[in-house]
């Protein structure tokens, strides 16, 4: 998924940021993909250039659970997630807040070591955090295959730490995957080439985030069953701004960035889309 060595790492992911504007900064929760780096390390350098270390100290990592069923969200059962750059810590002040609720169940450490949705994300964390990297705690969260009333009650449960400047929210996502081995093969031809259907598919997707509104999103995924892996995630962040919006807290999500893993053109092709956002609060 990436280089092991940490000089390489930090380069590679110095290269990335350093080719890409911080126009929403400071961004309070980023969507960014999981993916190996080289397909989509420029993409995510979008989200994570919106980061600002001179205010973030907590930060929650949402990721999707892509190896094992799970109805609720799940915490880790670990202090400390090494990465190539440096180590980094997990709040476990947070973690008795959350475990307290009666809403999370543990992962046994093979399901924290197979899950790769927030452990992409801990060496872009690492890096956007390093002028202060021990100022800051992590808040790792592996989101299950949640119902939109469990959506909802996450999404009101987080609310309140995304209220604060202080913590930044990564929501760990993909967008389509498309071709017979994802079992996904939705196709307007209206678009015109597999990979640009794919693109109006995705794109009318993120316009309804942007739009902050958690319905819409559900009735979306419902009507095209669009194959984003990270839309749990997602849609607990979408009920958490819903929840501040309600209290009056003005706030709007961009899109930044958008690409394929390859154009698919015909039936035997395969893709991979990825999206980078920000979420800032006015």
């Amino acid at each position: 998924f990436h280089v092991s060595t940490g000089p390489q790492l930090n380069a590679q992911l110095e290269g990335w940021l350093s080719q890409v504007q911080s126009t929403k900064r400071p961004a309070r929760a980023i969507i960014a993909p999981h993916a190996g780096y080289t397909y989509c390390g420029s993409c995510a350098a979008h989200a994570y250039k919106q980061v600002d270390p001179n205010i973030t100290r907590k930060i929650f990592i949402l990721g999707p659970s892509h190896h094992v069923p799970l109805s609720r969200c799940a915490l880790s059962s670990v202090d400390i997630y090494r990465t190539p750059l440096y180590d980094l810590r997990i709040d476990q002040k947070i973690y008795g807040e959350l475990w307290k609720t009666g809403m999370f169940e543990r992962m046994s450490l093979q399901t924290d070591e197979d899950e790769h949705s927030i452990e992409m994300h801990l060496p872009y964390t690492a890096k956007a955090m390093e002028s202060h990297k021990d100022e800051f705690t992590i808040i790792p969260v592996l989101v299950g295959a949640l119902s939109e009333s469990k959506e909802q009650e996450f999404g009101k449960l987080f609310s309140k730490y995304l209220a604060d400047p202080s913590n930044l929210f990564v929501v760990s996502s993909d967008f389509c995957h498309w071709g017979q081995r994802f079992r996904y093969s939705y196709y307007d031809e209206s678009q015109g080439e597999i990979y640009r259907s794919i693109e109006h598919l995705d794109k009318m997707g993120m316009s309804i985030i942007e739009q902050l509104d958690p319905v819409s999103f559900s009735n979306y995924l419902k009507k095209y069953h669009n194959t984003i892996c990270g839309r749990h995630p997602i849609g607990v962040l979408l009920n958490a701004i819903n929840e501040l919006q309600k209290n009056g807290m003005n706030m709007s999500f961009s899109f930044l960035n958008y690409a394929q893993s390859s154009q698919c053109r015909n039936w035997q092709d395969s893709s991979v889309s990825y999206a980078a956002g920000a979420l800032m609060v006015h």
